[in-house]
């Protein structure tokens, strides 16, 4: 598929969902599938931040801010050179999406949603990952659902990643994105 639209209009969509939930997978998936850039959010912590989530302590809003503007910054940086991009984001709070989100045009939100013992098992089951299955709780807990004026297209985690990443762009295609 193009990148761009008719129109040559950039799109992001914003991967979003607790630890374990498959944005990675799916991020990866969904940006092979449409052409775009790709870029996975935990790759822009701070070492002092994955040092903490690695040690089983939580992260605070004060931890979070600075990953949080970095992600924005992609994502700025993607639409002012035109590019298409999924980008992937735990975005637990509205708070949050607000910053990575806000009210730029062209961004689309994707929550990645499954009940925790779903997720437990496979955070269980994946081997190389800073995140202890330990914090899930703590995600839950923190975790603010997106709220209708999101418009945040949610996404069911017990289907296969590449049937997620087909329901994605039946549901970008059907929200009127072009890409």
């Amino acid at each position: 598929m193009d990148q761009h639209s008719a129109h040559n209009r950039p799109m992001i969509v914003v991967v979003m969902g607790v630890s374990g939930c498959g944005k990675t997978t799916v991020g990866e998936l969904l940006a092979a599938r449409l052409g775009w850039q790709y870029q996975e959010g935990d790759a822009l912590h701070p070492p002092g931040n994955v040092a903490k989530m690695s040690s089983g302590t939580s992260l605070d809003d004060a931890d979070r801010l600075p990953w949080l503007h970095k992600i924005a910054e992609r994502i700025e940086s993607w639409l002012r050179s035109g590019e298409s991009g999924v980008v992937t984001c735990s975005a637990l709070k509205r708070s949050y999406r607000d910053i990575v989100v806000g009210g730029r045009s062209g961004v689309a939100l994707v929550h990645l949603k499954g009940p925790h013992h779903l997720i437990g098992s496979r955070m269980a089951a994946r081997t190389g990952h800073f995140m202890p299955t330990t914090l899930l709780a703590n995600q839950y807990a923190v975790l603010e659902e997106p709220t209708p004026d999101e418009r945040a297209i949610v996404i069911d985690v017990a289907a296969s990643p590449a049937d997620i990443v087909a329901e994605i762009v039946r549901r970008l295609g059907a929200a009127g994105a072009r890409y």
